[in-house]
Formats: C-alpha cells, structure tokens, sequence
C-alpha cells in the first residue's frame, strides 16, 4: 500500500499555504503519522500558533527551529490556538506561555482528563486520545506519547464491556517519570475559551470558530472567509480519517461527527483546506461527502456481519470489522461508536449476557 500523506515525516522547511499562514511541519512518532502540521498565523504583533505538538524537549527544538526559519522566536508567539484536546495538538502551549506570556485559545469545553466528581464522562478523556485509522481498515494508531491525567482512569469496565482504550505501557511509564519530575504542567490553562460563531482577530482578518464534535468534543476549526482558508484541525484529513471513539457524553458520537462534516460542508468559498496532518488541499465539500461515504459502508458492513454471526459482543464484531492487526480497545471502541449509531436508528437490537456485556444484533 502506498503511504499516506498523513505518515509522511516531517521536513524542516516552513511554507506560505495561505496569506500570512506558514506552515511548520513538526515530528512525531506514532505508527501511522509521521508529523503535525503546526501552522503560524503571522501579524504585526508576532504570530499566533495553531497546535504546537506533542510535549517534550524534541518538539520545542523544532518549533524553535521552524521559527527562526520564518525570522520568529518563541518570544514572538502572543496567542496559541489548540483544535482539541489532544497532545500532539496542545503539547507545547504551557511552553509558549512560558516563553512569551502567550494566551491560549481552545473550545470553552477543552478538558484533558477524567471529568470532575458530579460531571458526565466527556468525550476528550484518556480513553479517546488521538487515534487515526486509515480508510483501509489498517493501522490503528495508539497515542504512544499521551500523558497519563488522573489515577484510574484507565481502569473499570467500559459501557460494552471490554477493556478500556489505554496508551502502551512505554507511554504510561513515560507519564508516571513526567509527574514525578513535575512535567504535569504540560496540560494547558486555555485563558481564552471560544464556542461556535465566535470571532478571533489574527494577521488583520477575522477568523470564525466552527465547533465540530465527532473526533473529540471540543474540536473546532476555524475559517477566514476573507481568503477562503479553512484550518480543519483532525476534524477533516485529506486521506485517512479521525478515531470516532464510543466512549463519550453524546449518545451518538458517530452521528455528531456526521452533523459536523455536513455543517463545514456547507462553507461556501473555501479555497485552502489546512489539516492537521497531511498536505493542504482545496476541497472541503468533496472530502467530507468522502468520509461519511467511508463511515456508511462501514455502518453497511457491521450490519452485514450481524446477519452472518448472530447475536454477539462488540469484541466479535470489532475483530470481524478490523484486521488483526488492529485488534484491541480503540477498535472496539470505534465498533461501539458504529453499532450504537445503528441501535439509535432502530437497525440494531442491544442486550446484555450473563457476563454484563452488551450483545447486538444486528441481521
């Protein structure tokens, strides 16, 4: 199989991809993705950064040499924006705060973590770190570098349950001499929460929150209909599409994702699509009428493995909907997310066993 752009490593040299936006391709090491595309909003102030990278020593030296190469500093940096609550998107920011007294801007519901006692479980906990499945069912993508944020929460049963998505013990061993070197700091204070249809003023044009829930909760893109431009985050990828985790406050996650594709689809006169990952790309409508295309033969295959299998858990669909090598706790996850959709449309029925977990049928 070809690589996907989305696994290509990434290059030192900084990119003008629309007016006054630089693109800067900073590494990481995830099965699947190769970078993160950090992109700087430049003005007369200095610039805003928009998901400065995983944490860690590794990501600042490249953002700093990404920097000095567009004739920047980290001094110079007065705003950092983060799409969601993942951290190879909000990884750098308490670093940048640090650095230039920067503001953070991210969804008002941002949140990395279990939710407060008295609070419904949010979709952008632990459980539902950024994970990219490719459109061919192949690589899985766990989050070797996520930060472990509270005691416990990779424990307990999950809604189906099976087990629930952790990061691989490299990652949890990193966390755990992180927090004992007081790293936790790493998890961003947003000083400036944003919702849908809020305005932010950057390089002398206004740019427009979109709220786009699906991939987390508090995942937003932002448009400048001034130049066309559309920063899409990991909401819409050019050739693989975002982890639609099962574990969530929304009923529904899969069809919150498919409410928010069709809300950016409606964008008119968007000329310059800025993912996350992978190369820019001119059009926005196409791509998501791609990727709900994707997700419905996918909604077509569970239904078809329901009718040869019978009744059965969400692991024996799971590993029927996934290759092998993708078998574990984010592919049972996304497979909940899919069956669940299926249950709330009335094309699926749910019951429990004697183990407690959840059985579908589906045929």
């Amino acid at each position: 199989m070809a690589r996907r752009q989305e696994q290509e490593s990434a290059r030192s040299g900084v990119t003008e991809v629309a007016p006054n936006v630089l693109r800067m391709e900073l590494p990481i090491r995830m099965p699947g993705l190769g970078h993160v595309n950090c992109y700087a909003i430049v003005d007369g102030d200095g610039a805003a950064v928009v998901d400065p990278g995983l944490p860690g020593p590794g990501t600042w030296r490249a953002l700093r040499d990404r920097l000095k190469r567009a004739d920047l500093e980290p001094r110079h940096v007065h705003t950092v924006i983060v799409t969601h609550s993942h951290p190879d998107h909000f990884g750098c920011a308490s670093r940048f705060v640090r650095e230039s007294g920067a503001r953070v801007v991210a969804h008002r519901s941002f949140r990395f973590g279990p939710a407060p006692p008295g609070h419904a479980a949010h979709e952008v906990s632990v459980d539902d770190l950024a994970v990219q499945r490719e459109d061919s069912d192949s690589d899985a993508v766990e989050a070797a570098h996520a930060p472990k944020p509270a005691e416990g929460s990779w424990n307990g049963p999950t809604p189906w349950g099976g087990e629930r998505p952790r990061p691989p013990w490299r990652a949890r061993l990193r966390w755990t001499a992180m927090r004992l070197l007081g790293a936790s700091s790493i998890i961003p204070t947003i000083t400036h929460p944003v919702e849908q249809g809020d305005v932010l003023e950057l390089a002398g044009r206004e740019w427009f929150v979109v709220h786009t829930p699906g991939h987390t909760g508090d995942h937003f893109c932002l448009h400048d209909p001034e130049t066309g431009t559309f920063v899409a985050g990991d909401h819409v990828l050019p050739t693989i599409t975002p982890h639609i985790s099962g574990i969530s406050s929304s009923p529904d996650p899969l069809n919150s994702f498919f409410q928010s594709l069709d809300r950016v689809a409606e964008i008119a006169d968007v000329k310059q699509v800025l993912p996350a990952h992978g190369h820019p790309f001119p059009d926005l409508r196409e791509r998501t009428r791609a990727i709900k295309r994707h997700h419905d033969e996918r909604l077509d295959k569970v239904k078809a493995i329901g009718r040869d299998i019978g009744p059965a858990t969400v692991g024996a669909f799971s590993r029927r909907l996934f290759q092998p090598r993708s078998w574990g706790a984010m592919a049972e996850s996304e497979t909940y997310a899919h069956l669940e959709h299926l249950r709330i449309a009335g094309e699926a029925e749910r019951r429990r066993d004697p183990k407690g977990r959840y059985v579908y049928q589906t045929g």
